[in-house]
């Protein structure tokens, strides 16, 4: 199942047939990166009419299907992009419809349960990209958005290794990378990474929402921290419900996994156990150095300019040319507002010690005020 595919062995290819089964953000994205990748034609179909034409007219699909049955004809690939609770039932019905030569996959961010629904079926294989935004729909779908992207494969005993290397052809055809993975493996994993911090940055905003201290509103005067960790909170209840539903077991065990270890700060904190907080504190930068070293690997240090810029228009487009008309390439970037009066904390992340100090030179040349830091020593 190494085996890297030619071009001609994925719907990728330019003479292919793919059907998307759900014309949402994903599925409308995966239309868009095939047909870029040279896939020869692409039906659609959903229920939901309106997302049909969205994708229609933004060129992912070449056919709004007005059924299952219509989409899938003739398909050499179907990609079922349904909500996660609705996965096994689409993808039994588009298994019935298919003849053996097509293949079915996925793109849930749940994987037990859709693959336990086709277990004896070798024309399934299951996937998940890990990838998309905050926002829904297929107005906001891009082709770019698998670029670089993790994508999971759940083969499993019964898949068809030429199916798989099929598929696996298609993934990296869109930019992505794809990796096998057990279902059940991937639901732990997942939960520990994606579905516990969404849990978790849910839990930290409404309990700061909810609270009054001193007569004083929490979220009045929130700084950088809460905001940063809450990003992901209120995400699409339409769609997280369900995932946190599907993926109830593993989630609860991550969350008692969590459970356990609060109790360990709260019994250091009672204790006064500075030598725990100390180590405690310590792994952790350890940890998120090697979270951002594999973000981004081998570029010579990352190093963070704080900029302070004022609340008027152009500021950010003006920033961001003098540095592209010099070169520098921004690797993130991030505004923090603080109020209309005293403007704002512009984070701007550069790859190379010297890039970054030429970056801060120029900014400074400029009459902004730059503070420049070692993001791997930031919390050493």
């Amino acid at each position: 199942m190494s085996v890297r595919p030619t071009e001609t062995d994925h719907p990728g290819a330019r003479h292919s047939r793919l059907a998307i089964v759900g014309t949402g953000l994903i599925g409308t994205s995966v239309g868009l990166a095939a047909k870029q990748a040279g896939a020869a034609h692409v039906a659609g179909f959903d229920p939901d009419p309106g997302a049909l034409r969205v994708a229609r007219e933004r060129g992912a699909i070449d056919l709004a299907a007005e059924t299952l049955a219509e989409a899938v004809t003739s398909a050499e690939l179907v990609i079922v992009a349904a909500p996660v609770a609705h996965l096994p039932e689409r993808v039994l019905e588009a298994l019935e419809l298919v003849d053996h030569s097509c293949t079915v996959t996925d793109v849930g961010s749940t994987k037990s349960a859709v693959c336990a629904a086709a277990v004896d079926d070798n024309r399934f294989i299951g996937g998940h990209p890990v990838c998309g935004s905050e926002t829904s729909g297929p107005e906001y779908a891009s082709a770019d958005i698998f670029k670089g992207a993790t994508w999971f494969l759940t083969p499993q005993v019964i898949t068809d290794p030429d199916r798989y290397r099929m598929l696996h052809g298609f993934v990296a055809s869109l930019g992505a990378h794809p990796v096998a993975i057990d279902p059940a493996a991937h639901d732990r994993l997942v939960a520990l990474t994606s579905h516990l911090p969404h849990a978790l940055s849910n839990l930290l905003v409404n309990q700061a929402g909810t609270t009054r201290v001193g007569g004083h509103e929490p979220l009045a005067s929130a700084g950088g921290s809460l905001r940063d960790m809450t990003r992901v909170a209120g995400a699409n209840p339409h769609i997280w419900v369900d995932i946190f539903l599907e993926n109830a077991d593993p989630l609860r065990e991550a969350l008692a996994e969590h459970r356990r270890l609060i109790e360990q700060l709260e019994l250091a904190l009672e204790s006064g156990d500075a030598a725990f907080v100390g180590h405690w504190i310590a792994e952790a930068g350890t940890y998120r150095r090697h979270l951002l070293a594999e973000v981004y690997p081998s570029v010579g240090g990352l190093f963070r300019l704080r900029v302070h810029v004022a609340d008027q228009p152009g500021v950010l487009a003006g920033i961001t040319q003098v540095l592209g008309a010099e070169r520098i390439n921004i690797e993130d970037l991030e505004m923090q507002h603080v109020s209309p009066d005293r403007g704002g904390s512009l984070s701007i992340v550069i790859a190379g010690e010297s890039e970054a100090q030429r970056a801060a030179d120029l900014l400074a040349a400029q009459g902004y005020g730059v503070v420049v830091s070692d993001i791997m020593e930031e919390d050493a």
